[in-house]
């Protein structure tokens, strides 16, 4: 097998694993988790096409801008999660979606 097939077995490896794992879950921070397995295979997919193209610089540099975005992101997500917990008591999304403004 050449580089290039395993990458792409890694990215839709990952990719399924997250869309698994955003699709069954129902508690917040499980979301936030499979949400960053998602990144992730696209961040691998954006440096396997790089490496393709011969371009491996330019992809790991905007790789590296993802991945610093995506951390603050995931960052405000958890904090986030955290004060919903203190304050409705559960991470539950179903129960969530039943609060009215």
């Amino acid at each position: 097998m050449s580089t290039v097939n395993i990458g792409i077995a890694g990215v839709l490896g990952l990719f399924g694993v997250g869309l698994y794992g955003l699709l069954a879950g129902y508690n917040l921070i499980k979301l936030i988790i499979a949400m960053q397995i998602l990144v992730k295979a696209a961040l691998l997919g954006l440096i396997l096409a790089g490496s393709a193209i011969g371009q491996i610089n330019l992809s790991q540099g905007l790789a590296i801008t993802v991945i610093v975005a995506d951390t603050v992101v995931a960052i405000v997500g958890m904090a986030m999660a955290v004060q919903v917990r203190r304050r409705m008591g559960t991470l539950d999304v179903r129960e969530l979606a039943q609060l009215r403004g």
